[in-house]
């Protein structure tokens, strides 16, 4: 069976020490994503991509490598967004098949992420399809925010969808690319001053199954805090009251470990009511 590019790209699990992050976006990712693109596009020029890839490459941060490469893979593709879609999907590697420890090698698709923020704002149905498929390579947390921004309400609409989907990166996607104070992130301003457009999905998601998720819910909750801490802890309440009519000891137990993470900046800075969901997380018993 054929290697996917994807799986040639030769990086550690974690970062050399005194190596920078952006040195992983480099002439050998670019040859790789050529490699990539080729084997489904039509009349792809391999060359010229790799030129215009690595023009001032060495010049720029993390997040700019990402985004030149992006372009150069732009200039390679269709520019209807509705036809790049579908090679770019069609383009990707094998799925992730653990939430943990997957090292570095899924930032192969950052220039990905890149794109799709850059060119697919205007092509709701095109855009979450390739978030969708991306997100279980790497993240959409970042390339999702466009949509959110231009079409909020009918990108909800598809996230609710998703809280439901069989794949625990598709679900983290949900929680995590709504953070509206997400690191590293635009901030989503609607999200920020009203949470309750994102509280229904918290709902859906505070006992999913897995940690990778849940850990989102907890971070989610965490950014609401910061804008509206009555409106958090007023969750966290009702998240609390909930315990005693649970009958499960594993999901109590994750529960109450949501509730605590959540609260746990304002817990530093001992804030007495998030001190109090602290204390009545870790006093319910399983």
């Amino acid at each position: 069976m054929k290697t996917h590019p994807a799986q040639q790209f030769a990086v550690g699990p974690s970062i050399m020490k005194g190596t920078p992050l952006k040195e992983i976006m480099n002439g050998q990712l670019v040859k790789l994503i050529g490699v990539s693109l080729a084997d489904v596009t039509p009349d792809f020029d391999t060359p010229t991509f790799q030129k215009r890839a690595k023009r001032n490459l060495n010049k720029l941060e993390l997040k700019e490598r990402a985004l030149n490469i992006a372009h150069a893979m732009a200039e390679q593709l269709p520019e209807d967004f509705d036809e790049l879609a579908p090679l770019l999907i069609k383009s990707l590697g094998p799925r992730l098949q653990a939430t943990e420890q997957n090292g570095l090698a899924p930032f192969f698709y950052f220039p990905h992420s890149q794109l799709i923020a850059e060119y697919g704002a205007d092509h709701l149905e095109s855009g979450l399809k390739v978030c969708y498929e991306l997100t279980q390579r790497f993240t959409a947390e970042f390339c999702i925010r466009p949509f959110l921004i231009a079409h909020r309400d009918k990108s909800l609409k598809q996230l609710k969808r998703w809280t439901k989907d069989a794949n625990p990166h598709v679900r983290r996607l949900v929680s995590e690319g709504t953070r509206p104070r997400l690191p590293w992130a635009m901030r989503l301003r609607d999200f920020q001053d009203d949470p309750g457009y994102t509280l229904p999905l918290l709902e859906s998601l505070k006992d999913d199954s897995e940690l990778y998720v849940r850990r989102s819910v907890a971070n989610h909750l965490a950014d609401i805090a910061k804008d509206h801490p009555e409106v958090a802890y007023e969750v966290c309440h009702k998240w609390l009251s909930e315990i005693d009519d649970m009958q499960k000891p594993e999901e109590i137990k994750n529960r109450r470990w949501v509730l605590r993470h959540a609260v746990r900046l304002p817990a530093k800075k001992e804030v007495p009511e998030a001190l109090a969901i602290r204390k009545a997380a870790a006093d319910r018993k399983t």
